[in-house]
């Protein structure tokens, strides 16, 4: 099969899904098709120009034996704002249309959500070429960027679910990431397309770098109580509040923080003027380093702010899981990342207006090894339903019913 796939992010970025997106149309390619890949330069996390390309130059090369194309875009220096954030995604939308006068065709085509701008490039492809589009949700973009508070005003807000909703109907087949997030979009959709459970997965790299260690199960929790934080640092984490509010109290820890993206700059100004020791703010690591630095940790914090709802699921839990790493989660409950790790027993969850009974658990696992290590043991067993190769066997046969529906 030719394939397109339509993402914002690929390799070398890093965090937001990127690894797995790459890792996708490598074992695609791994199975003899013809992957083209259509996305931006490298950005991300860091929103900077890492590869030094002017602003609306093409260029092309293969990966892996991935074609990728790389169309140059607008990026912000501010992406937690709603007009820099508006001109970011409308750029890579009207980037993308100078491929429409390619005039390629292609039997399917595949677009990863986590921005709107690449599924409204998907939905105008459709019309010039017909070619059958599968929406894959990663981020329900109206609904994180309401939750986060990129965008305050109502009518935005209510522009961009009409918006939303329209785009995402384009699409004849869907899929997302997780059980909460699917049942969020069986309510957007209005032409009863199939909805399938296509989880993120443990990308090959990743997986290589995690076998190389011995495993931690049984070791007990330090003291003080190791604490990580690895990954983007924007407006959806929240991560400021939750420091802030730890640093009230008078719990025995050391949280070390790796990260990049729109709120880092606050964070990193607020640790180095906080003088609180507990804390240390370090640049975003590497595959080989965020393994490392997750092994060497007792618990890994993902924090998202209240109100997202189902609009999306840390990719970043996955390696925890691998690890047997347990979580501490700062979350509604009810939404996919709470849901998951109170389901499966994978760590600490509290509500933002619960902190305080957070701390007292925290103080409570440290004292209790035989919980601890169960919760390692659940986070190991967890982590064989975000195995790679079955995940991509599905996508492949759904590729190949899709190609013959069209």
């Amino acid at each position: 099969m030719k394939i397109l796939v339509v993402t914002n992010l690929f390799h070398p970025d890093r965090g937001g899904g990127a690894s797995v997106f790459s890792d996708m149309c490598y074992g695609l390619v791994e199975r003899g098709h013809d992957v083209t890949v259509f996305s931006t330069y490298p950005y991300y996390p860091e929103w900077q120009n890492k590869s030094g390309a002017k602003a609306w130059r093409t260029a092309t090369e293969t990966i892996n034996g991935v074609r990728v194309v790389r169309f140059g875009v607008y990026i912000p220096t501010n992406p937690s704002k709603f007009i820099p954030r508006v001109m970011f995604e409308l750029s890579f939308t009207l980037s993308l249309m100078r491929s429409l006068f390619y005039f390629r065709r292609y039997d399917a085509v595949m677009v990863y959500c986590p921005v709107l701008s690449s599924v409204l490039y998907g939905a105008i492809r459709r019309i010039f070429y017909r070619e059958p589009m599968w929406l894959n949700v990663q981020d329900i973009p109206a609904d994180a960027a309401a939750a986060a508070g990129i965008s305050k005003n109502r009518f935005a807000n209510r522009l961009s679910q009409m918006a939303q909703k329209f785009l995402f109907n384009r699409a004849v087949l869907w899929s997302s990431i997780a059980p909460k997030m699917i049942q969020r979009l069986s309510e957007l959709r209005t032409r009863n397309q199939p909805i399938h459970l296509v989880p993120n997965f443990l990308n090959t790299s990743m997986a290589e770098v995690i076998a190389a260690h011995a495993p931690k199960i049984n070791r007990p929790v330090s003291q003080p109580i190791k604490l990580l934080y690895g990954g983007n640092i924007g407006k959806k984490q929240g991560l400021l509040e939750f420091c802030k509010q730890l640093s009230k109290s008078k719990l025995a820890f050391q949280f070390t923080i790796h990260g990049n993206g729109g709120e880092a700059p606050s964070l990193k100004q607020w640790v180095e003027a906080s003088g609180d020791s507990r804390f240390r703010f370090g640049e975003f690591l590497d595959e080989a380093g965020f393994v490392n630095a997750l092994f060497e940790s007792d618990l890994f914090v993902i924090t998202e702010k209240s109100g997202a709802g189902a609009s999306f699921i840390p990719s970043k839990l996955i390696p925890c899981m691998a690890t047997g790493t347990p979580v501490l989660c700062v979350c509604d409950p009810d939404g996919p990342l709470g849901t998951e790790v109170g389901q499966y027993g994978l760590g600490v969850t509290s509500h933002w207006n619960e902190l305080d009974e957070m701390l007292d658990r925290l103080t409570e696992l440290s004292d209790d090894q035989q919980r601890y290590r169960q919760l390692q043991q659940n986070a190991i067993e967890r982590s064989e339903a975000y195995r790679r190769d079955p995940v991509i066997d599905f996508v492949e046969r759904e590729l190949t019913l899709l190609t013959h529906k069209k």
